[in-house]
């Protein structure tokens, strides 16, 4: 070997004249011992190895991987108690990094654009644990990651926010309840102060606002179990004990909160540098901080102008007047889904049969005299606006019926990473048929989709500038109350204290709407440029929801083409 490496280096010196300084042969005769080596370490390599170490992997390869990132992503669950105690979240991110190397060894460049979107997703998603490992850790910082229940499913694919894993969601069962269901119901009751025991020691970092979340959420539940007792008396009894126990650990660990929180000083923001990193690496949004409050504050000075501009043409029409009782609220919301259905139908989207019911429901009604609430407010005086938001039942209902052939894509991604996609459509939804001409007969209509637009502009201002530690909780609030027009947003009402809650606990959600809706203008506008005369609204829309509940930075390079995007987050 020491013969054919000075064989190269002689090579090299009658190839390229060489005449260099020492430091220069040191280089070549490093290249040319790399030559050398090269070829003698694959020489040796046993037969699998090699083959592994030649080709980084195909697709199946990444969907293997995927599968397998998915299960480790889990905690341990033992008795329906998952472990975020310190000593498994230090293995589980000393782990993470080998997902991370396995995944980094992959050469995508030659693949075609719609398999690099899921290798894209994939590494978002382990991103996404890398930043619950350094930044969020919401089993230390955040005592609302404990919570015991969740009532109801949400509009989008999934739980908004962190949650942990094993939470009793209460709408996957019927009541009676009756064979597993039972048995599952009674294991998530009795692991409750399990669970609640080992928050105590897992709770070490003082963020105070996140600490006053994790009170509020614990005075609620509490209510909450007393009134599941009193609904479970006569079918349950038996399980009555165990929902009082439970009631029982949710005070205790209430009172253990409430103890430590006059030591709580740290903020709870994660900062503009962690933002950025987050929206870039793990949200793939390709808008900074600073860049995401600039287009909050255009969106919010458009909306209240808008506003404005829309009052004055209309000066000379009666005003809405807001619903008196149930009946009527629930005659009005089943003609505005008649019509909002027909309307999409013939200009927006070629919706399936299948949603024909998608946004019916029963409603209950507030009776005029009792605080009324944001969303109140709105679908009082006129449901049609805010039905544009109803698009999210429209993303789930197509999930259910037609799962998207990517096995990446066909499951709700972590972090809330679809969030630009499904907040963004249904915000961008509202002004967008309103402007294909959804409200054109309700002219006084169209001052709530302006209303409704600096309400989500308000909302995101909160989320940044507490994520900056410029906000404190409170703070978010008296903003969101203060500039939401019309004095819609009452400071005592559940609406802003619940949203800015998941702001806090989830860093981008309240910027997402907004954000999202710009990024889906900026698509649309994209995608008409490169079509010319043969675009067509209908089909934009149908090629959009083909992409599936995935980041618009991503849509947009799938459905377009355009890599500029793509550059500034790869």
């Amino acid at each position: 070997m020491a013969k054919n490496i000075i064989a190269y280096k002689k090579e090299f010196k009658k190839k390229f004249n060489y005449e260099g300084s020492r430091h220069m042969k040191k280089n070549l005769f490093i290249t040319a011992l790399v030559i050398i080596l090269v070829p003698f370490f694959f020489s040796c390599t046993p037969k699998g190895e090699k083959e592994s170490a030649l080709r980084s992997g195909d697709y199946d390869d990444l969907v293997k991987l995927f599968k397998e990132w998915r299960e480790f992503q889990k905690p341990k669950m033992v008795d329906m108690v998952p472990d975020y105690t310190a000593e498994a979240m230090a293995k589980q991110y000393q782990e993470l990094k080998k997902y991370q190397a396995r995944l980094a060894a992959f050469d995508v460049h030659s693949w075609p654009i719609s398999q690099q979107v899921d290798y894209h997703l994939v590494r978002a998603e382990m991103n996404g644990l890398d930043f619950d490992h350094r930044v969020l850790r919401p089993w230390s910082r955040n005592p609302a990651f404990y919570a015991v229940y969740y009532l109801s499913p949400s509009d989008v694919p999934a739980l908004e926010g962190p949650w942990r894993y094993g939470t009793l969601c209460l709408w996957n069962y019927t009541f009676p309840l009756k064979g597993d269901q039972y048995d599952d119901f009674k294991k998530h009751l009795q692991a409750i102060p399990l669970v609640l025991e080992q928050a105590k020691k897992n709770l070490t970092e003082p963020a105070r606002d996140l600490w006053f979340l994790g009170i509020r959420r614990k005075k609620a539940e509490s209510a909450f179990l007393s009134h599941l007792a009193g609904r479970l008396q006569d079918d349950h009894p038996e399980l009555v004990p165990e929902i009082q126990r439970a009631k029982e650990a949710v005070d205790e660990f209430c009172q253990w909160l409430a103890a430590r929180y006059a030591e709580m000083s740290a903020p709870s923001g994660v900062g503009k540098e962690n933002y950025d990193w987050y929206m870039k690496n793990v949200h793939l949004c390709p808008y900074s901080w600073e860049e995401q409050l600039a287009i909050m504050n255009r969106e919010l000075a458009r909306s209240l102008s808008s506003l404005k501009l829309e009052e004055e043409r209309n000066r000379h029409l009666p005003p809405l007047q807001p619903v008196q009782s149930r009946e009527e609220y629930q005659k009005r919301r089943d003609e505005a889904v008649d019509y909002f259905m027909k309307f999409m139908r013939a200009k927006m989207m070629d919706l399936p049969d299948y949603m024909n019911d998608t946004l019916k429901r029963t409603v209950s009604f507030i009776p005029p005299g009792n605080l009324w609430d944001f969303f109140n407010q709105i679908d009082y005086h006129d449901p049609l606006p805010l039905l544009g938001h109803g698009t999210h039942w429209f993303d789930l209902a197509r999930m259910a019926h037609e799962p998207h052939p990517s096995p990446i894509r066909r499951v709700p991604l972590l972090y809330n990473i679809w969030d630009s996609r499904a907040e963004g459509l249904a915000t961008g939804m509202e002004e967008m048929a309103m402007h294909a001409g959804l409200l054109e007969e309700r002219p006084r209509a169209r001052e709530l989709t302006w209303i409704l637009l600096a309400c989500r502009c308000v909302r995101g201002i909160g989320d940044l500038k507490m994520h900056s530690n410029e906000f404190t909780l409170e703070e978010a609030v008296d903003f969101a109350v203060q500039w939401t027009p019309r004095g819609w947003m009452p400071k005592e009402g559940r609406t802003i204290w619940t949203d800015e809650d998941i702001y806090l606990q989830q860093p981008g959600y309240g910027t997402s709407y907004v954000v999202g809706k710009v990024h889906l203008e900026k698509l649309l506008a994209d995608y008409s440029r490169l079509k010319g005369e043969k675009f067509d609204l209908k089909e934009f829309f149908a090629a959009f929801n083909a992409c599936g509940l995935i980041p618009l930075s991503l849509i947009r390079w799938e459905m377009t083409g355009l890599d500029d995007e793509i550059k500034l987050l790869f």
